[in-house]
């Protein structure tokens, strides 16, 4: 894909397939997949791109629904991370009602997922038996 650090008016484009978005787009008209910007040190857009190449299409369409509720941002990123090891695209979001602005990791979290991953999230997320 040639031009890919060009991307500087906030559009969005397709780390699969390299196809363009409106900056209003969440994922690939075409293949499904979240959608990334160019903008940014390299560093950061390679962990974006990679990250996004781990979300399987089948799992990214719907509302976001609330799977789960973390303690506080670093056991959201846990979460989040059991949940893209499944091909489950995830989002982290305070929880309504938490205010605690002077330590911003603090405070629950929902973990939201696209309607069409819910089940399987939860079946991520259910405990294990033994």
């Amino acid at each position: 894909m040639s031009g890919e650090g060009a991307h500087t008016n906030g559009e969005l484009h397709c780390p699969r397939c390299g196809l363009e978005h409106d900056a209003g787009e969440r994922f690939c008209r075409d293949c499904g997949m979240p959608l990334v910007q160019a903008e940014g040190d390299d560093a950061e857009v390679d962990e974006r791109r990679r990250r996004a190449r781990r979300i399987k299409p089948q799992y990214t369409e719907g509302e976001l629904v609330r799977v789960a509720r973390a303690q506080n941002q670093s056991e959201a990123e846990l979460i989040e991370n059991l949940l893209l090891a499944r091909g489950i695209p995830s989002l982290l979001r305070r929880s309504a009602g938490v205010d605690v602005p002077d330590m911003l990791a603090a405070g629950a979290r929902d973990v939201l997922v696209p309607e069409s991953a819910v089940q399987a999230a939860r079946e991520a997320l259910a405990p294990q038996p033994g």
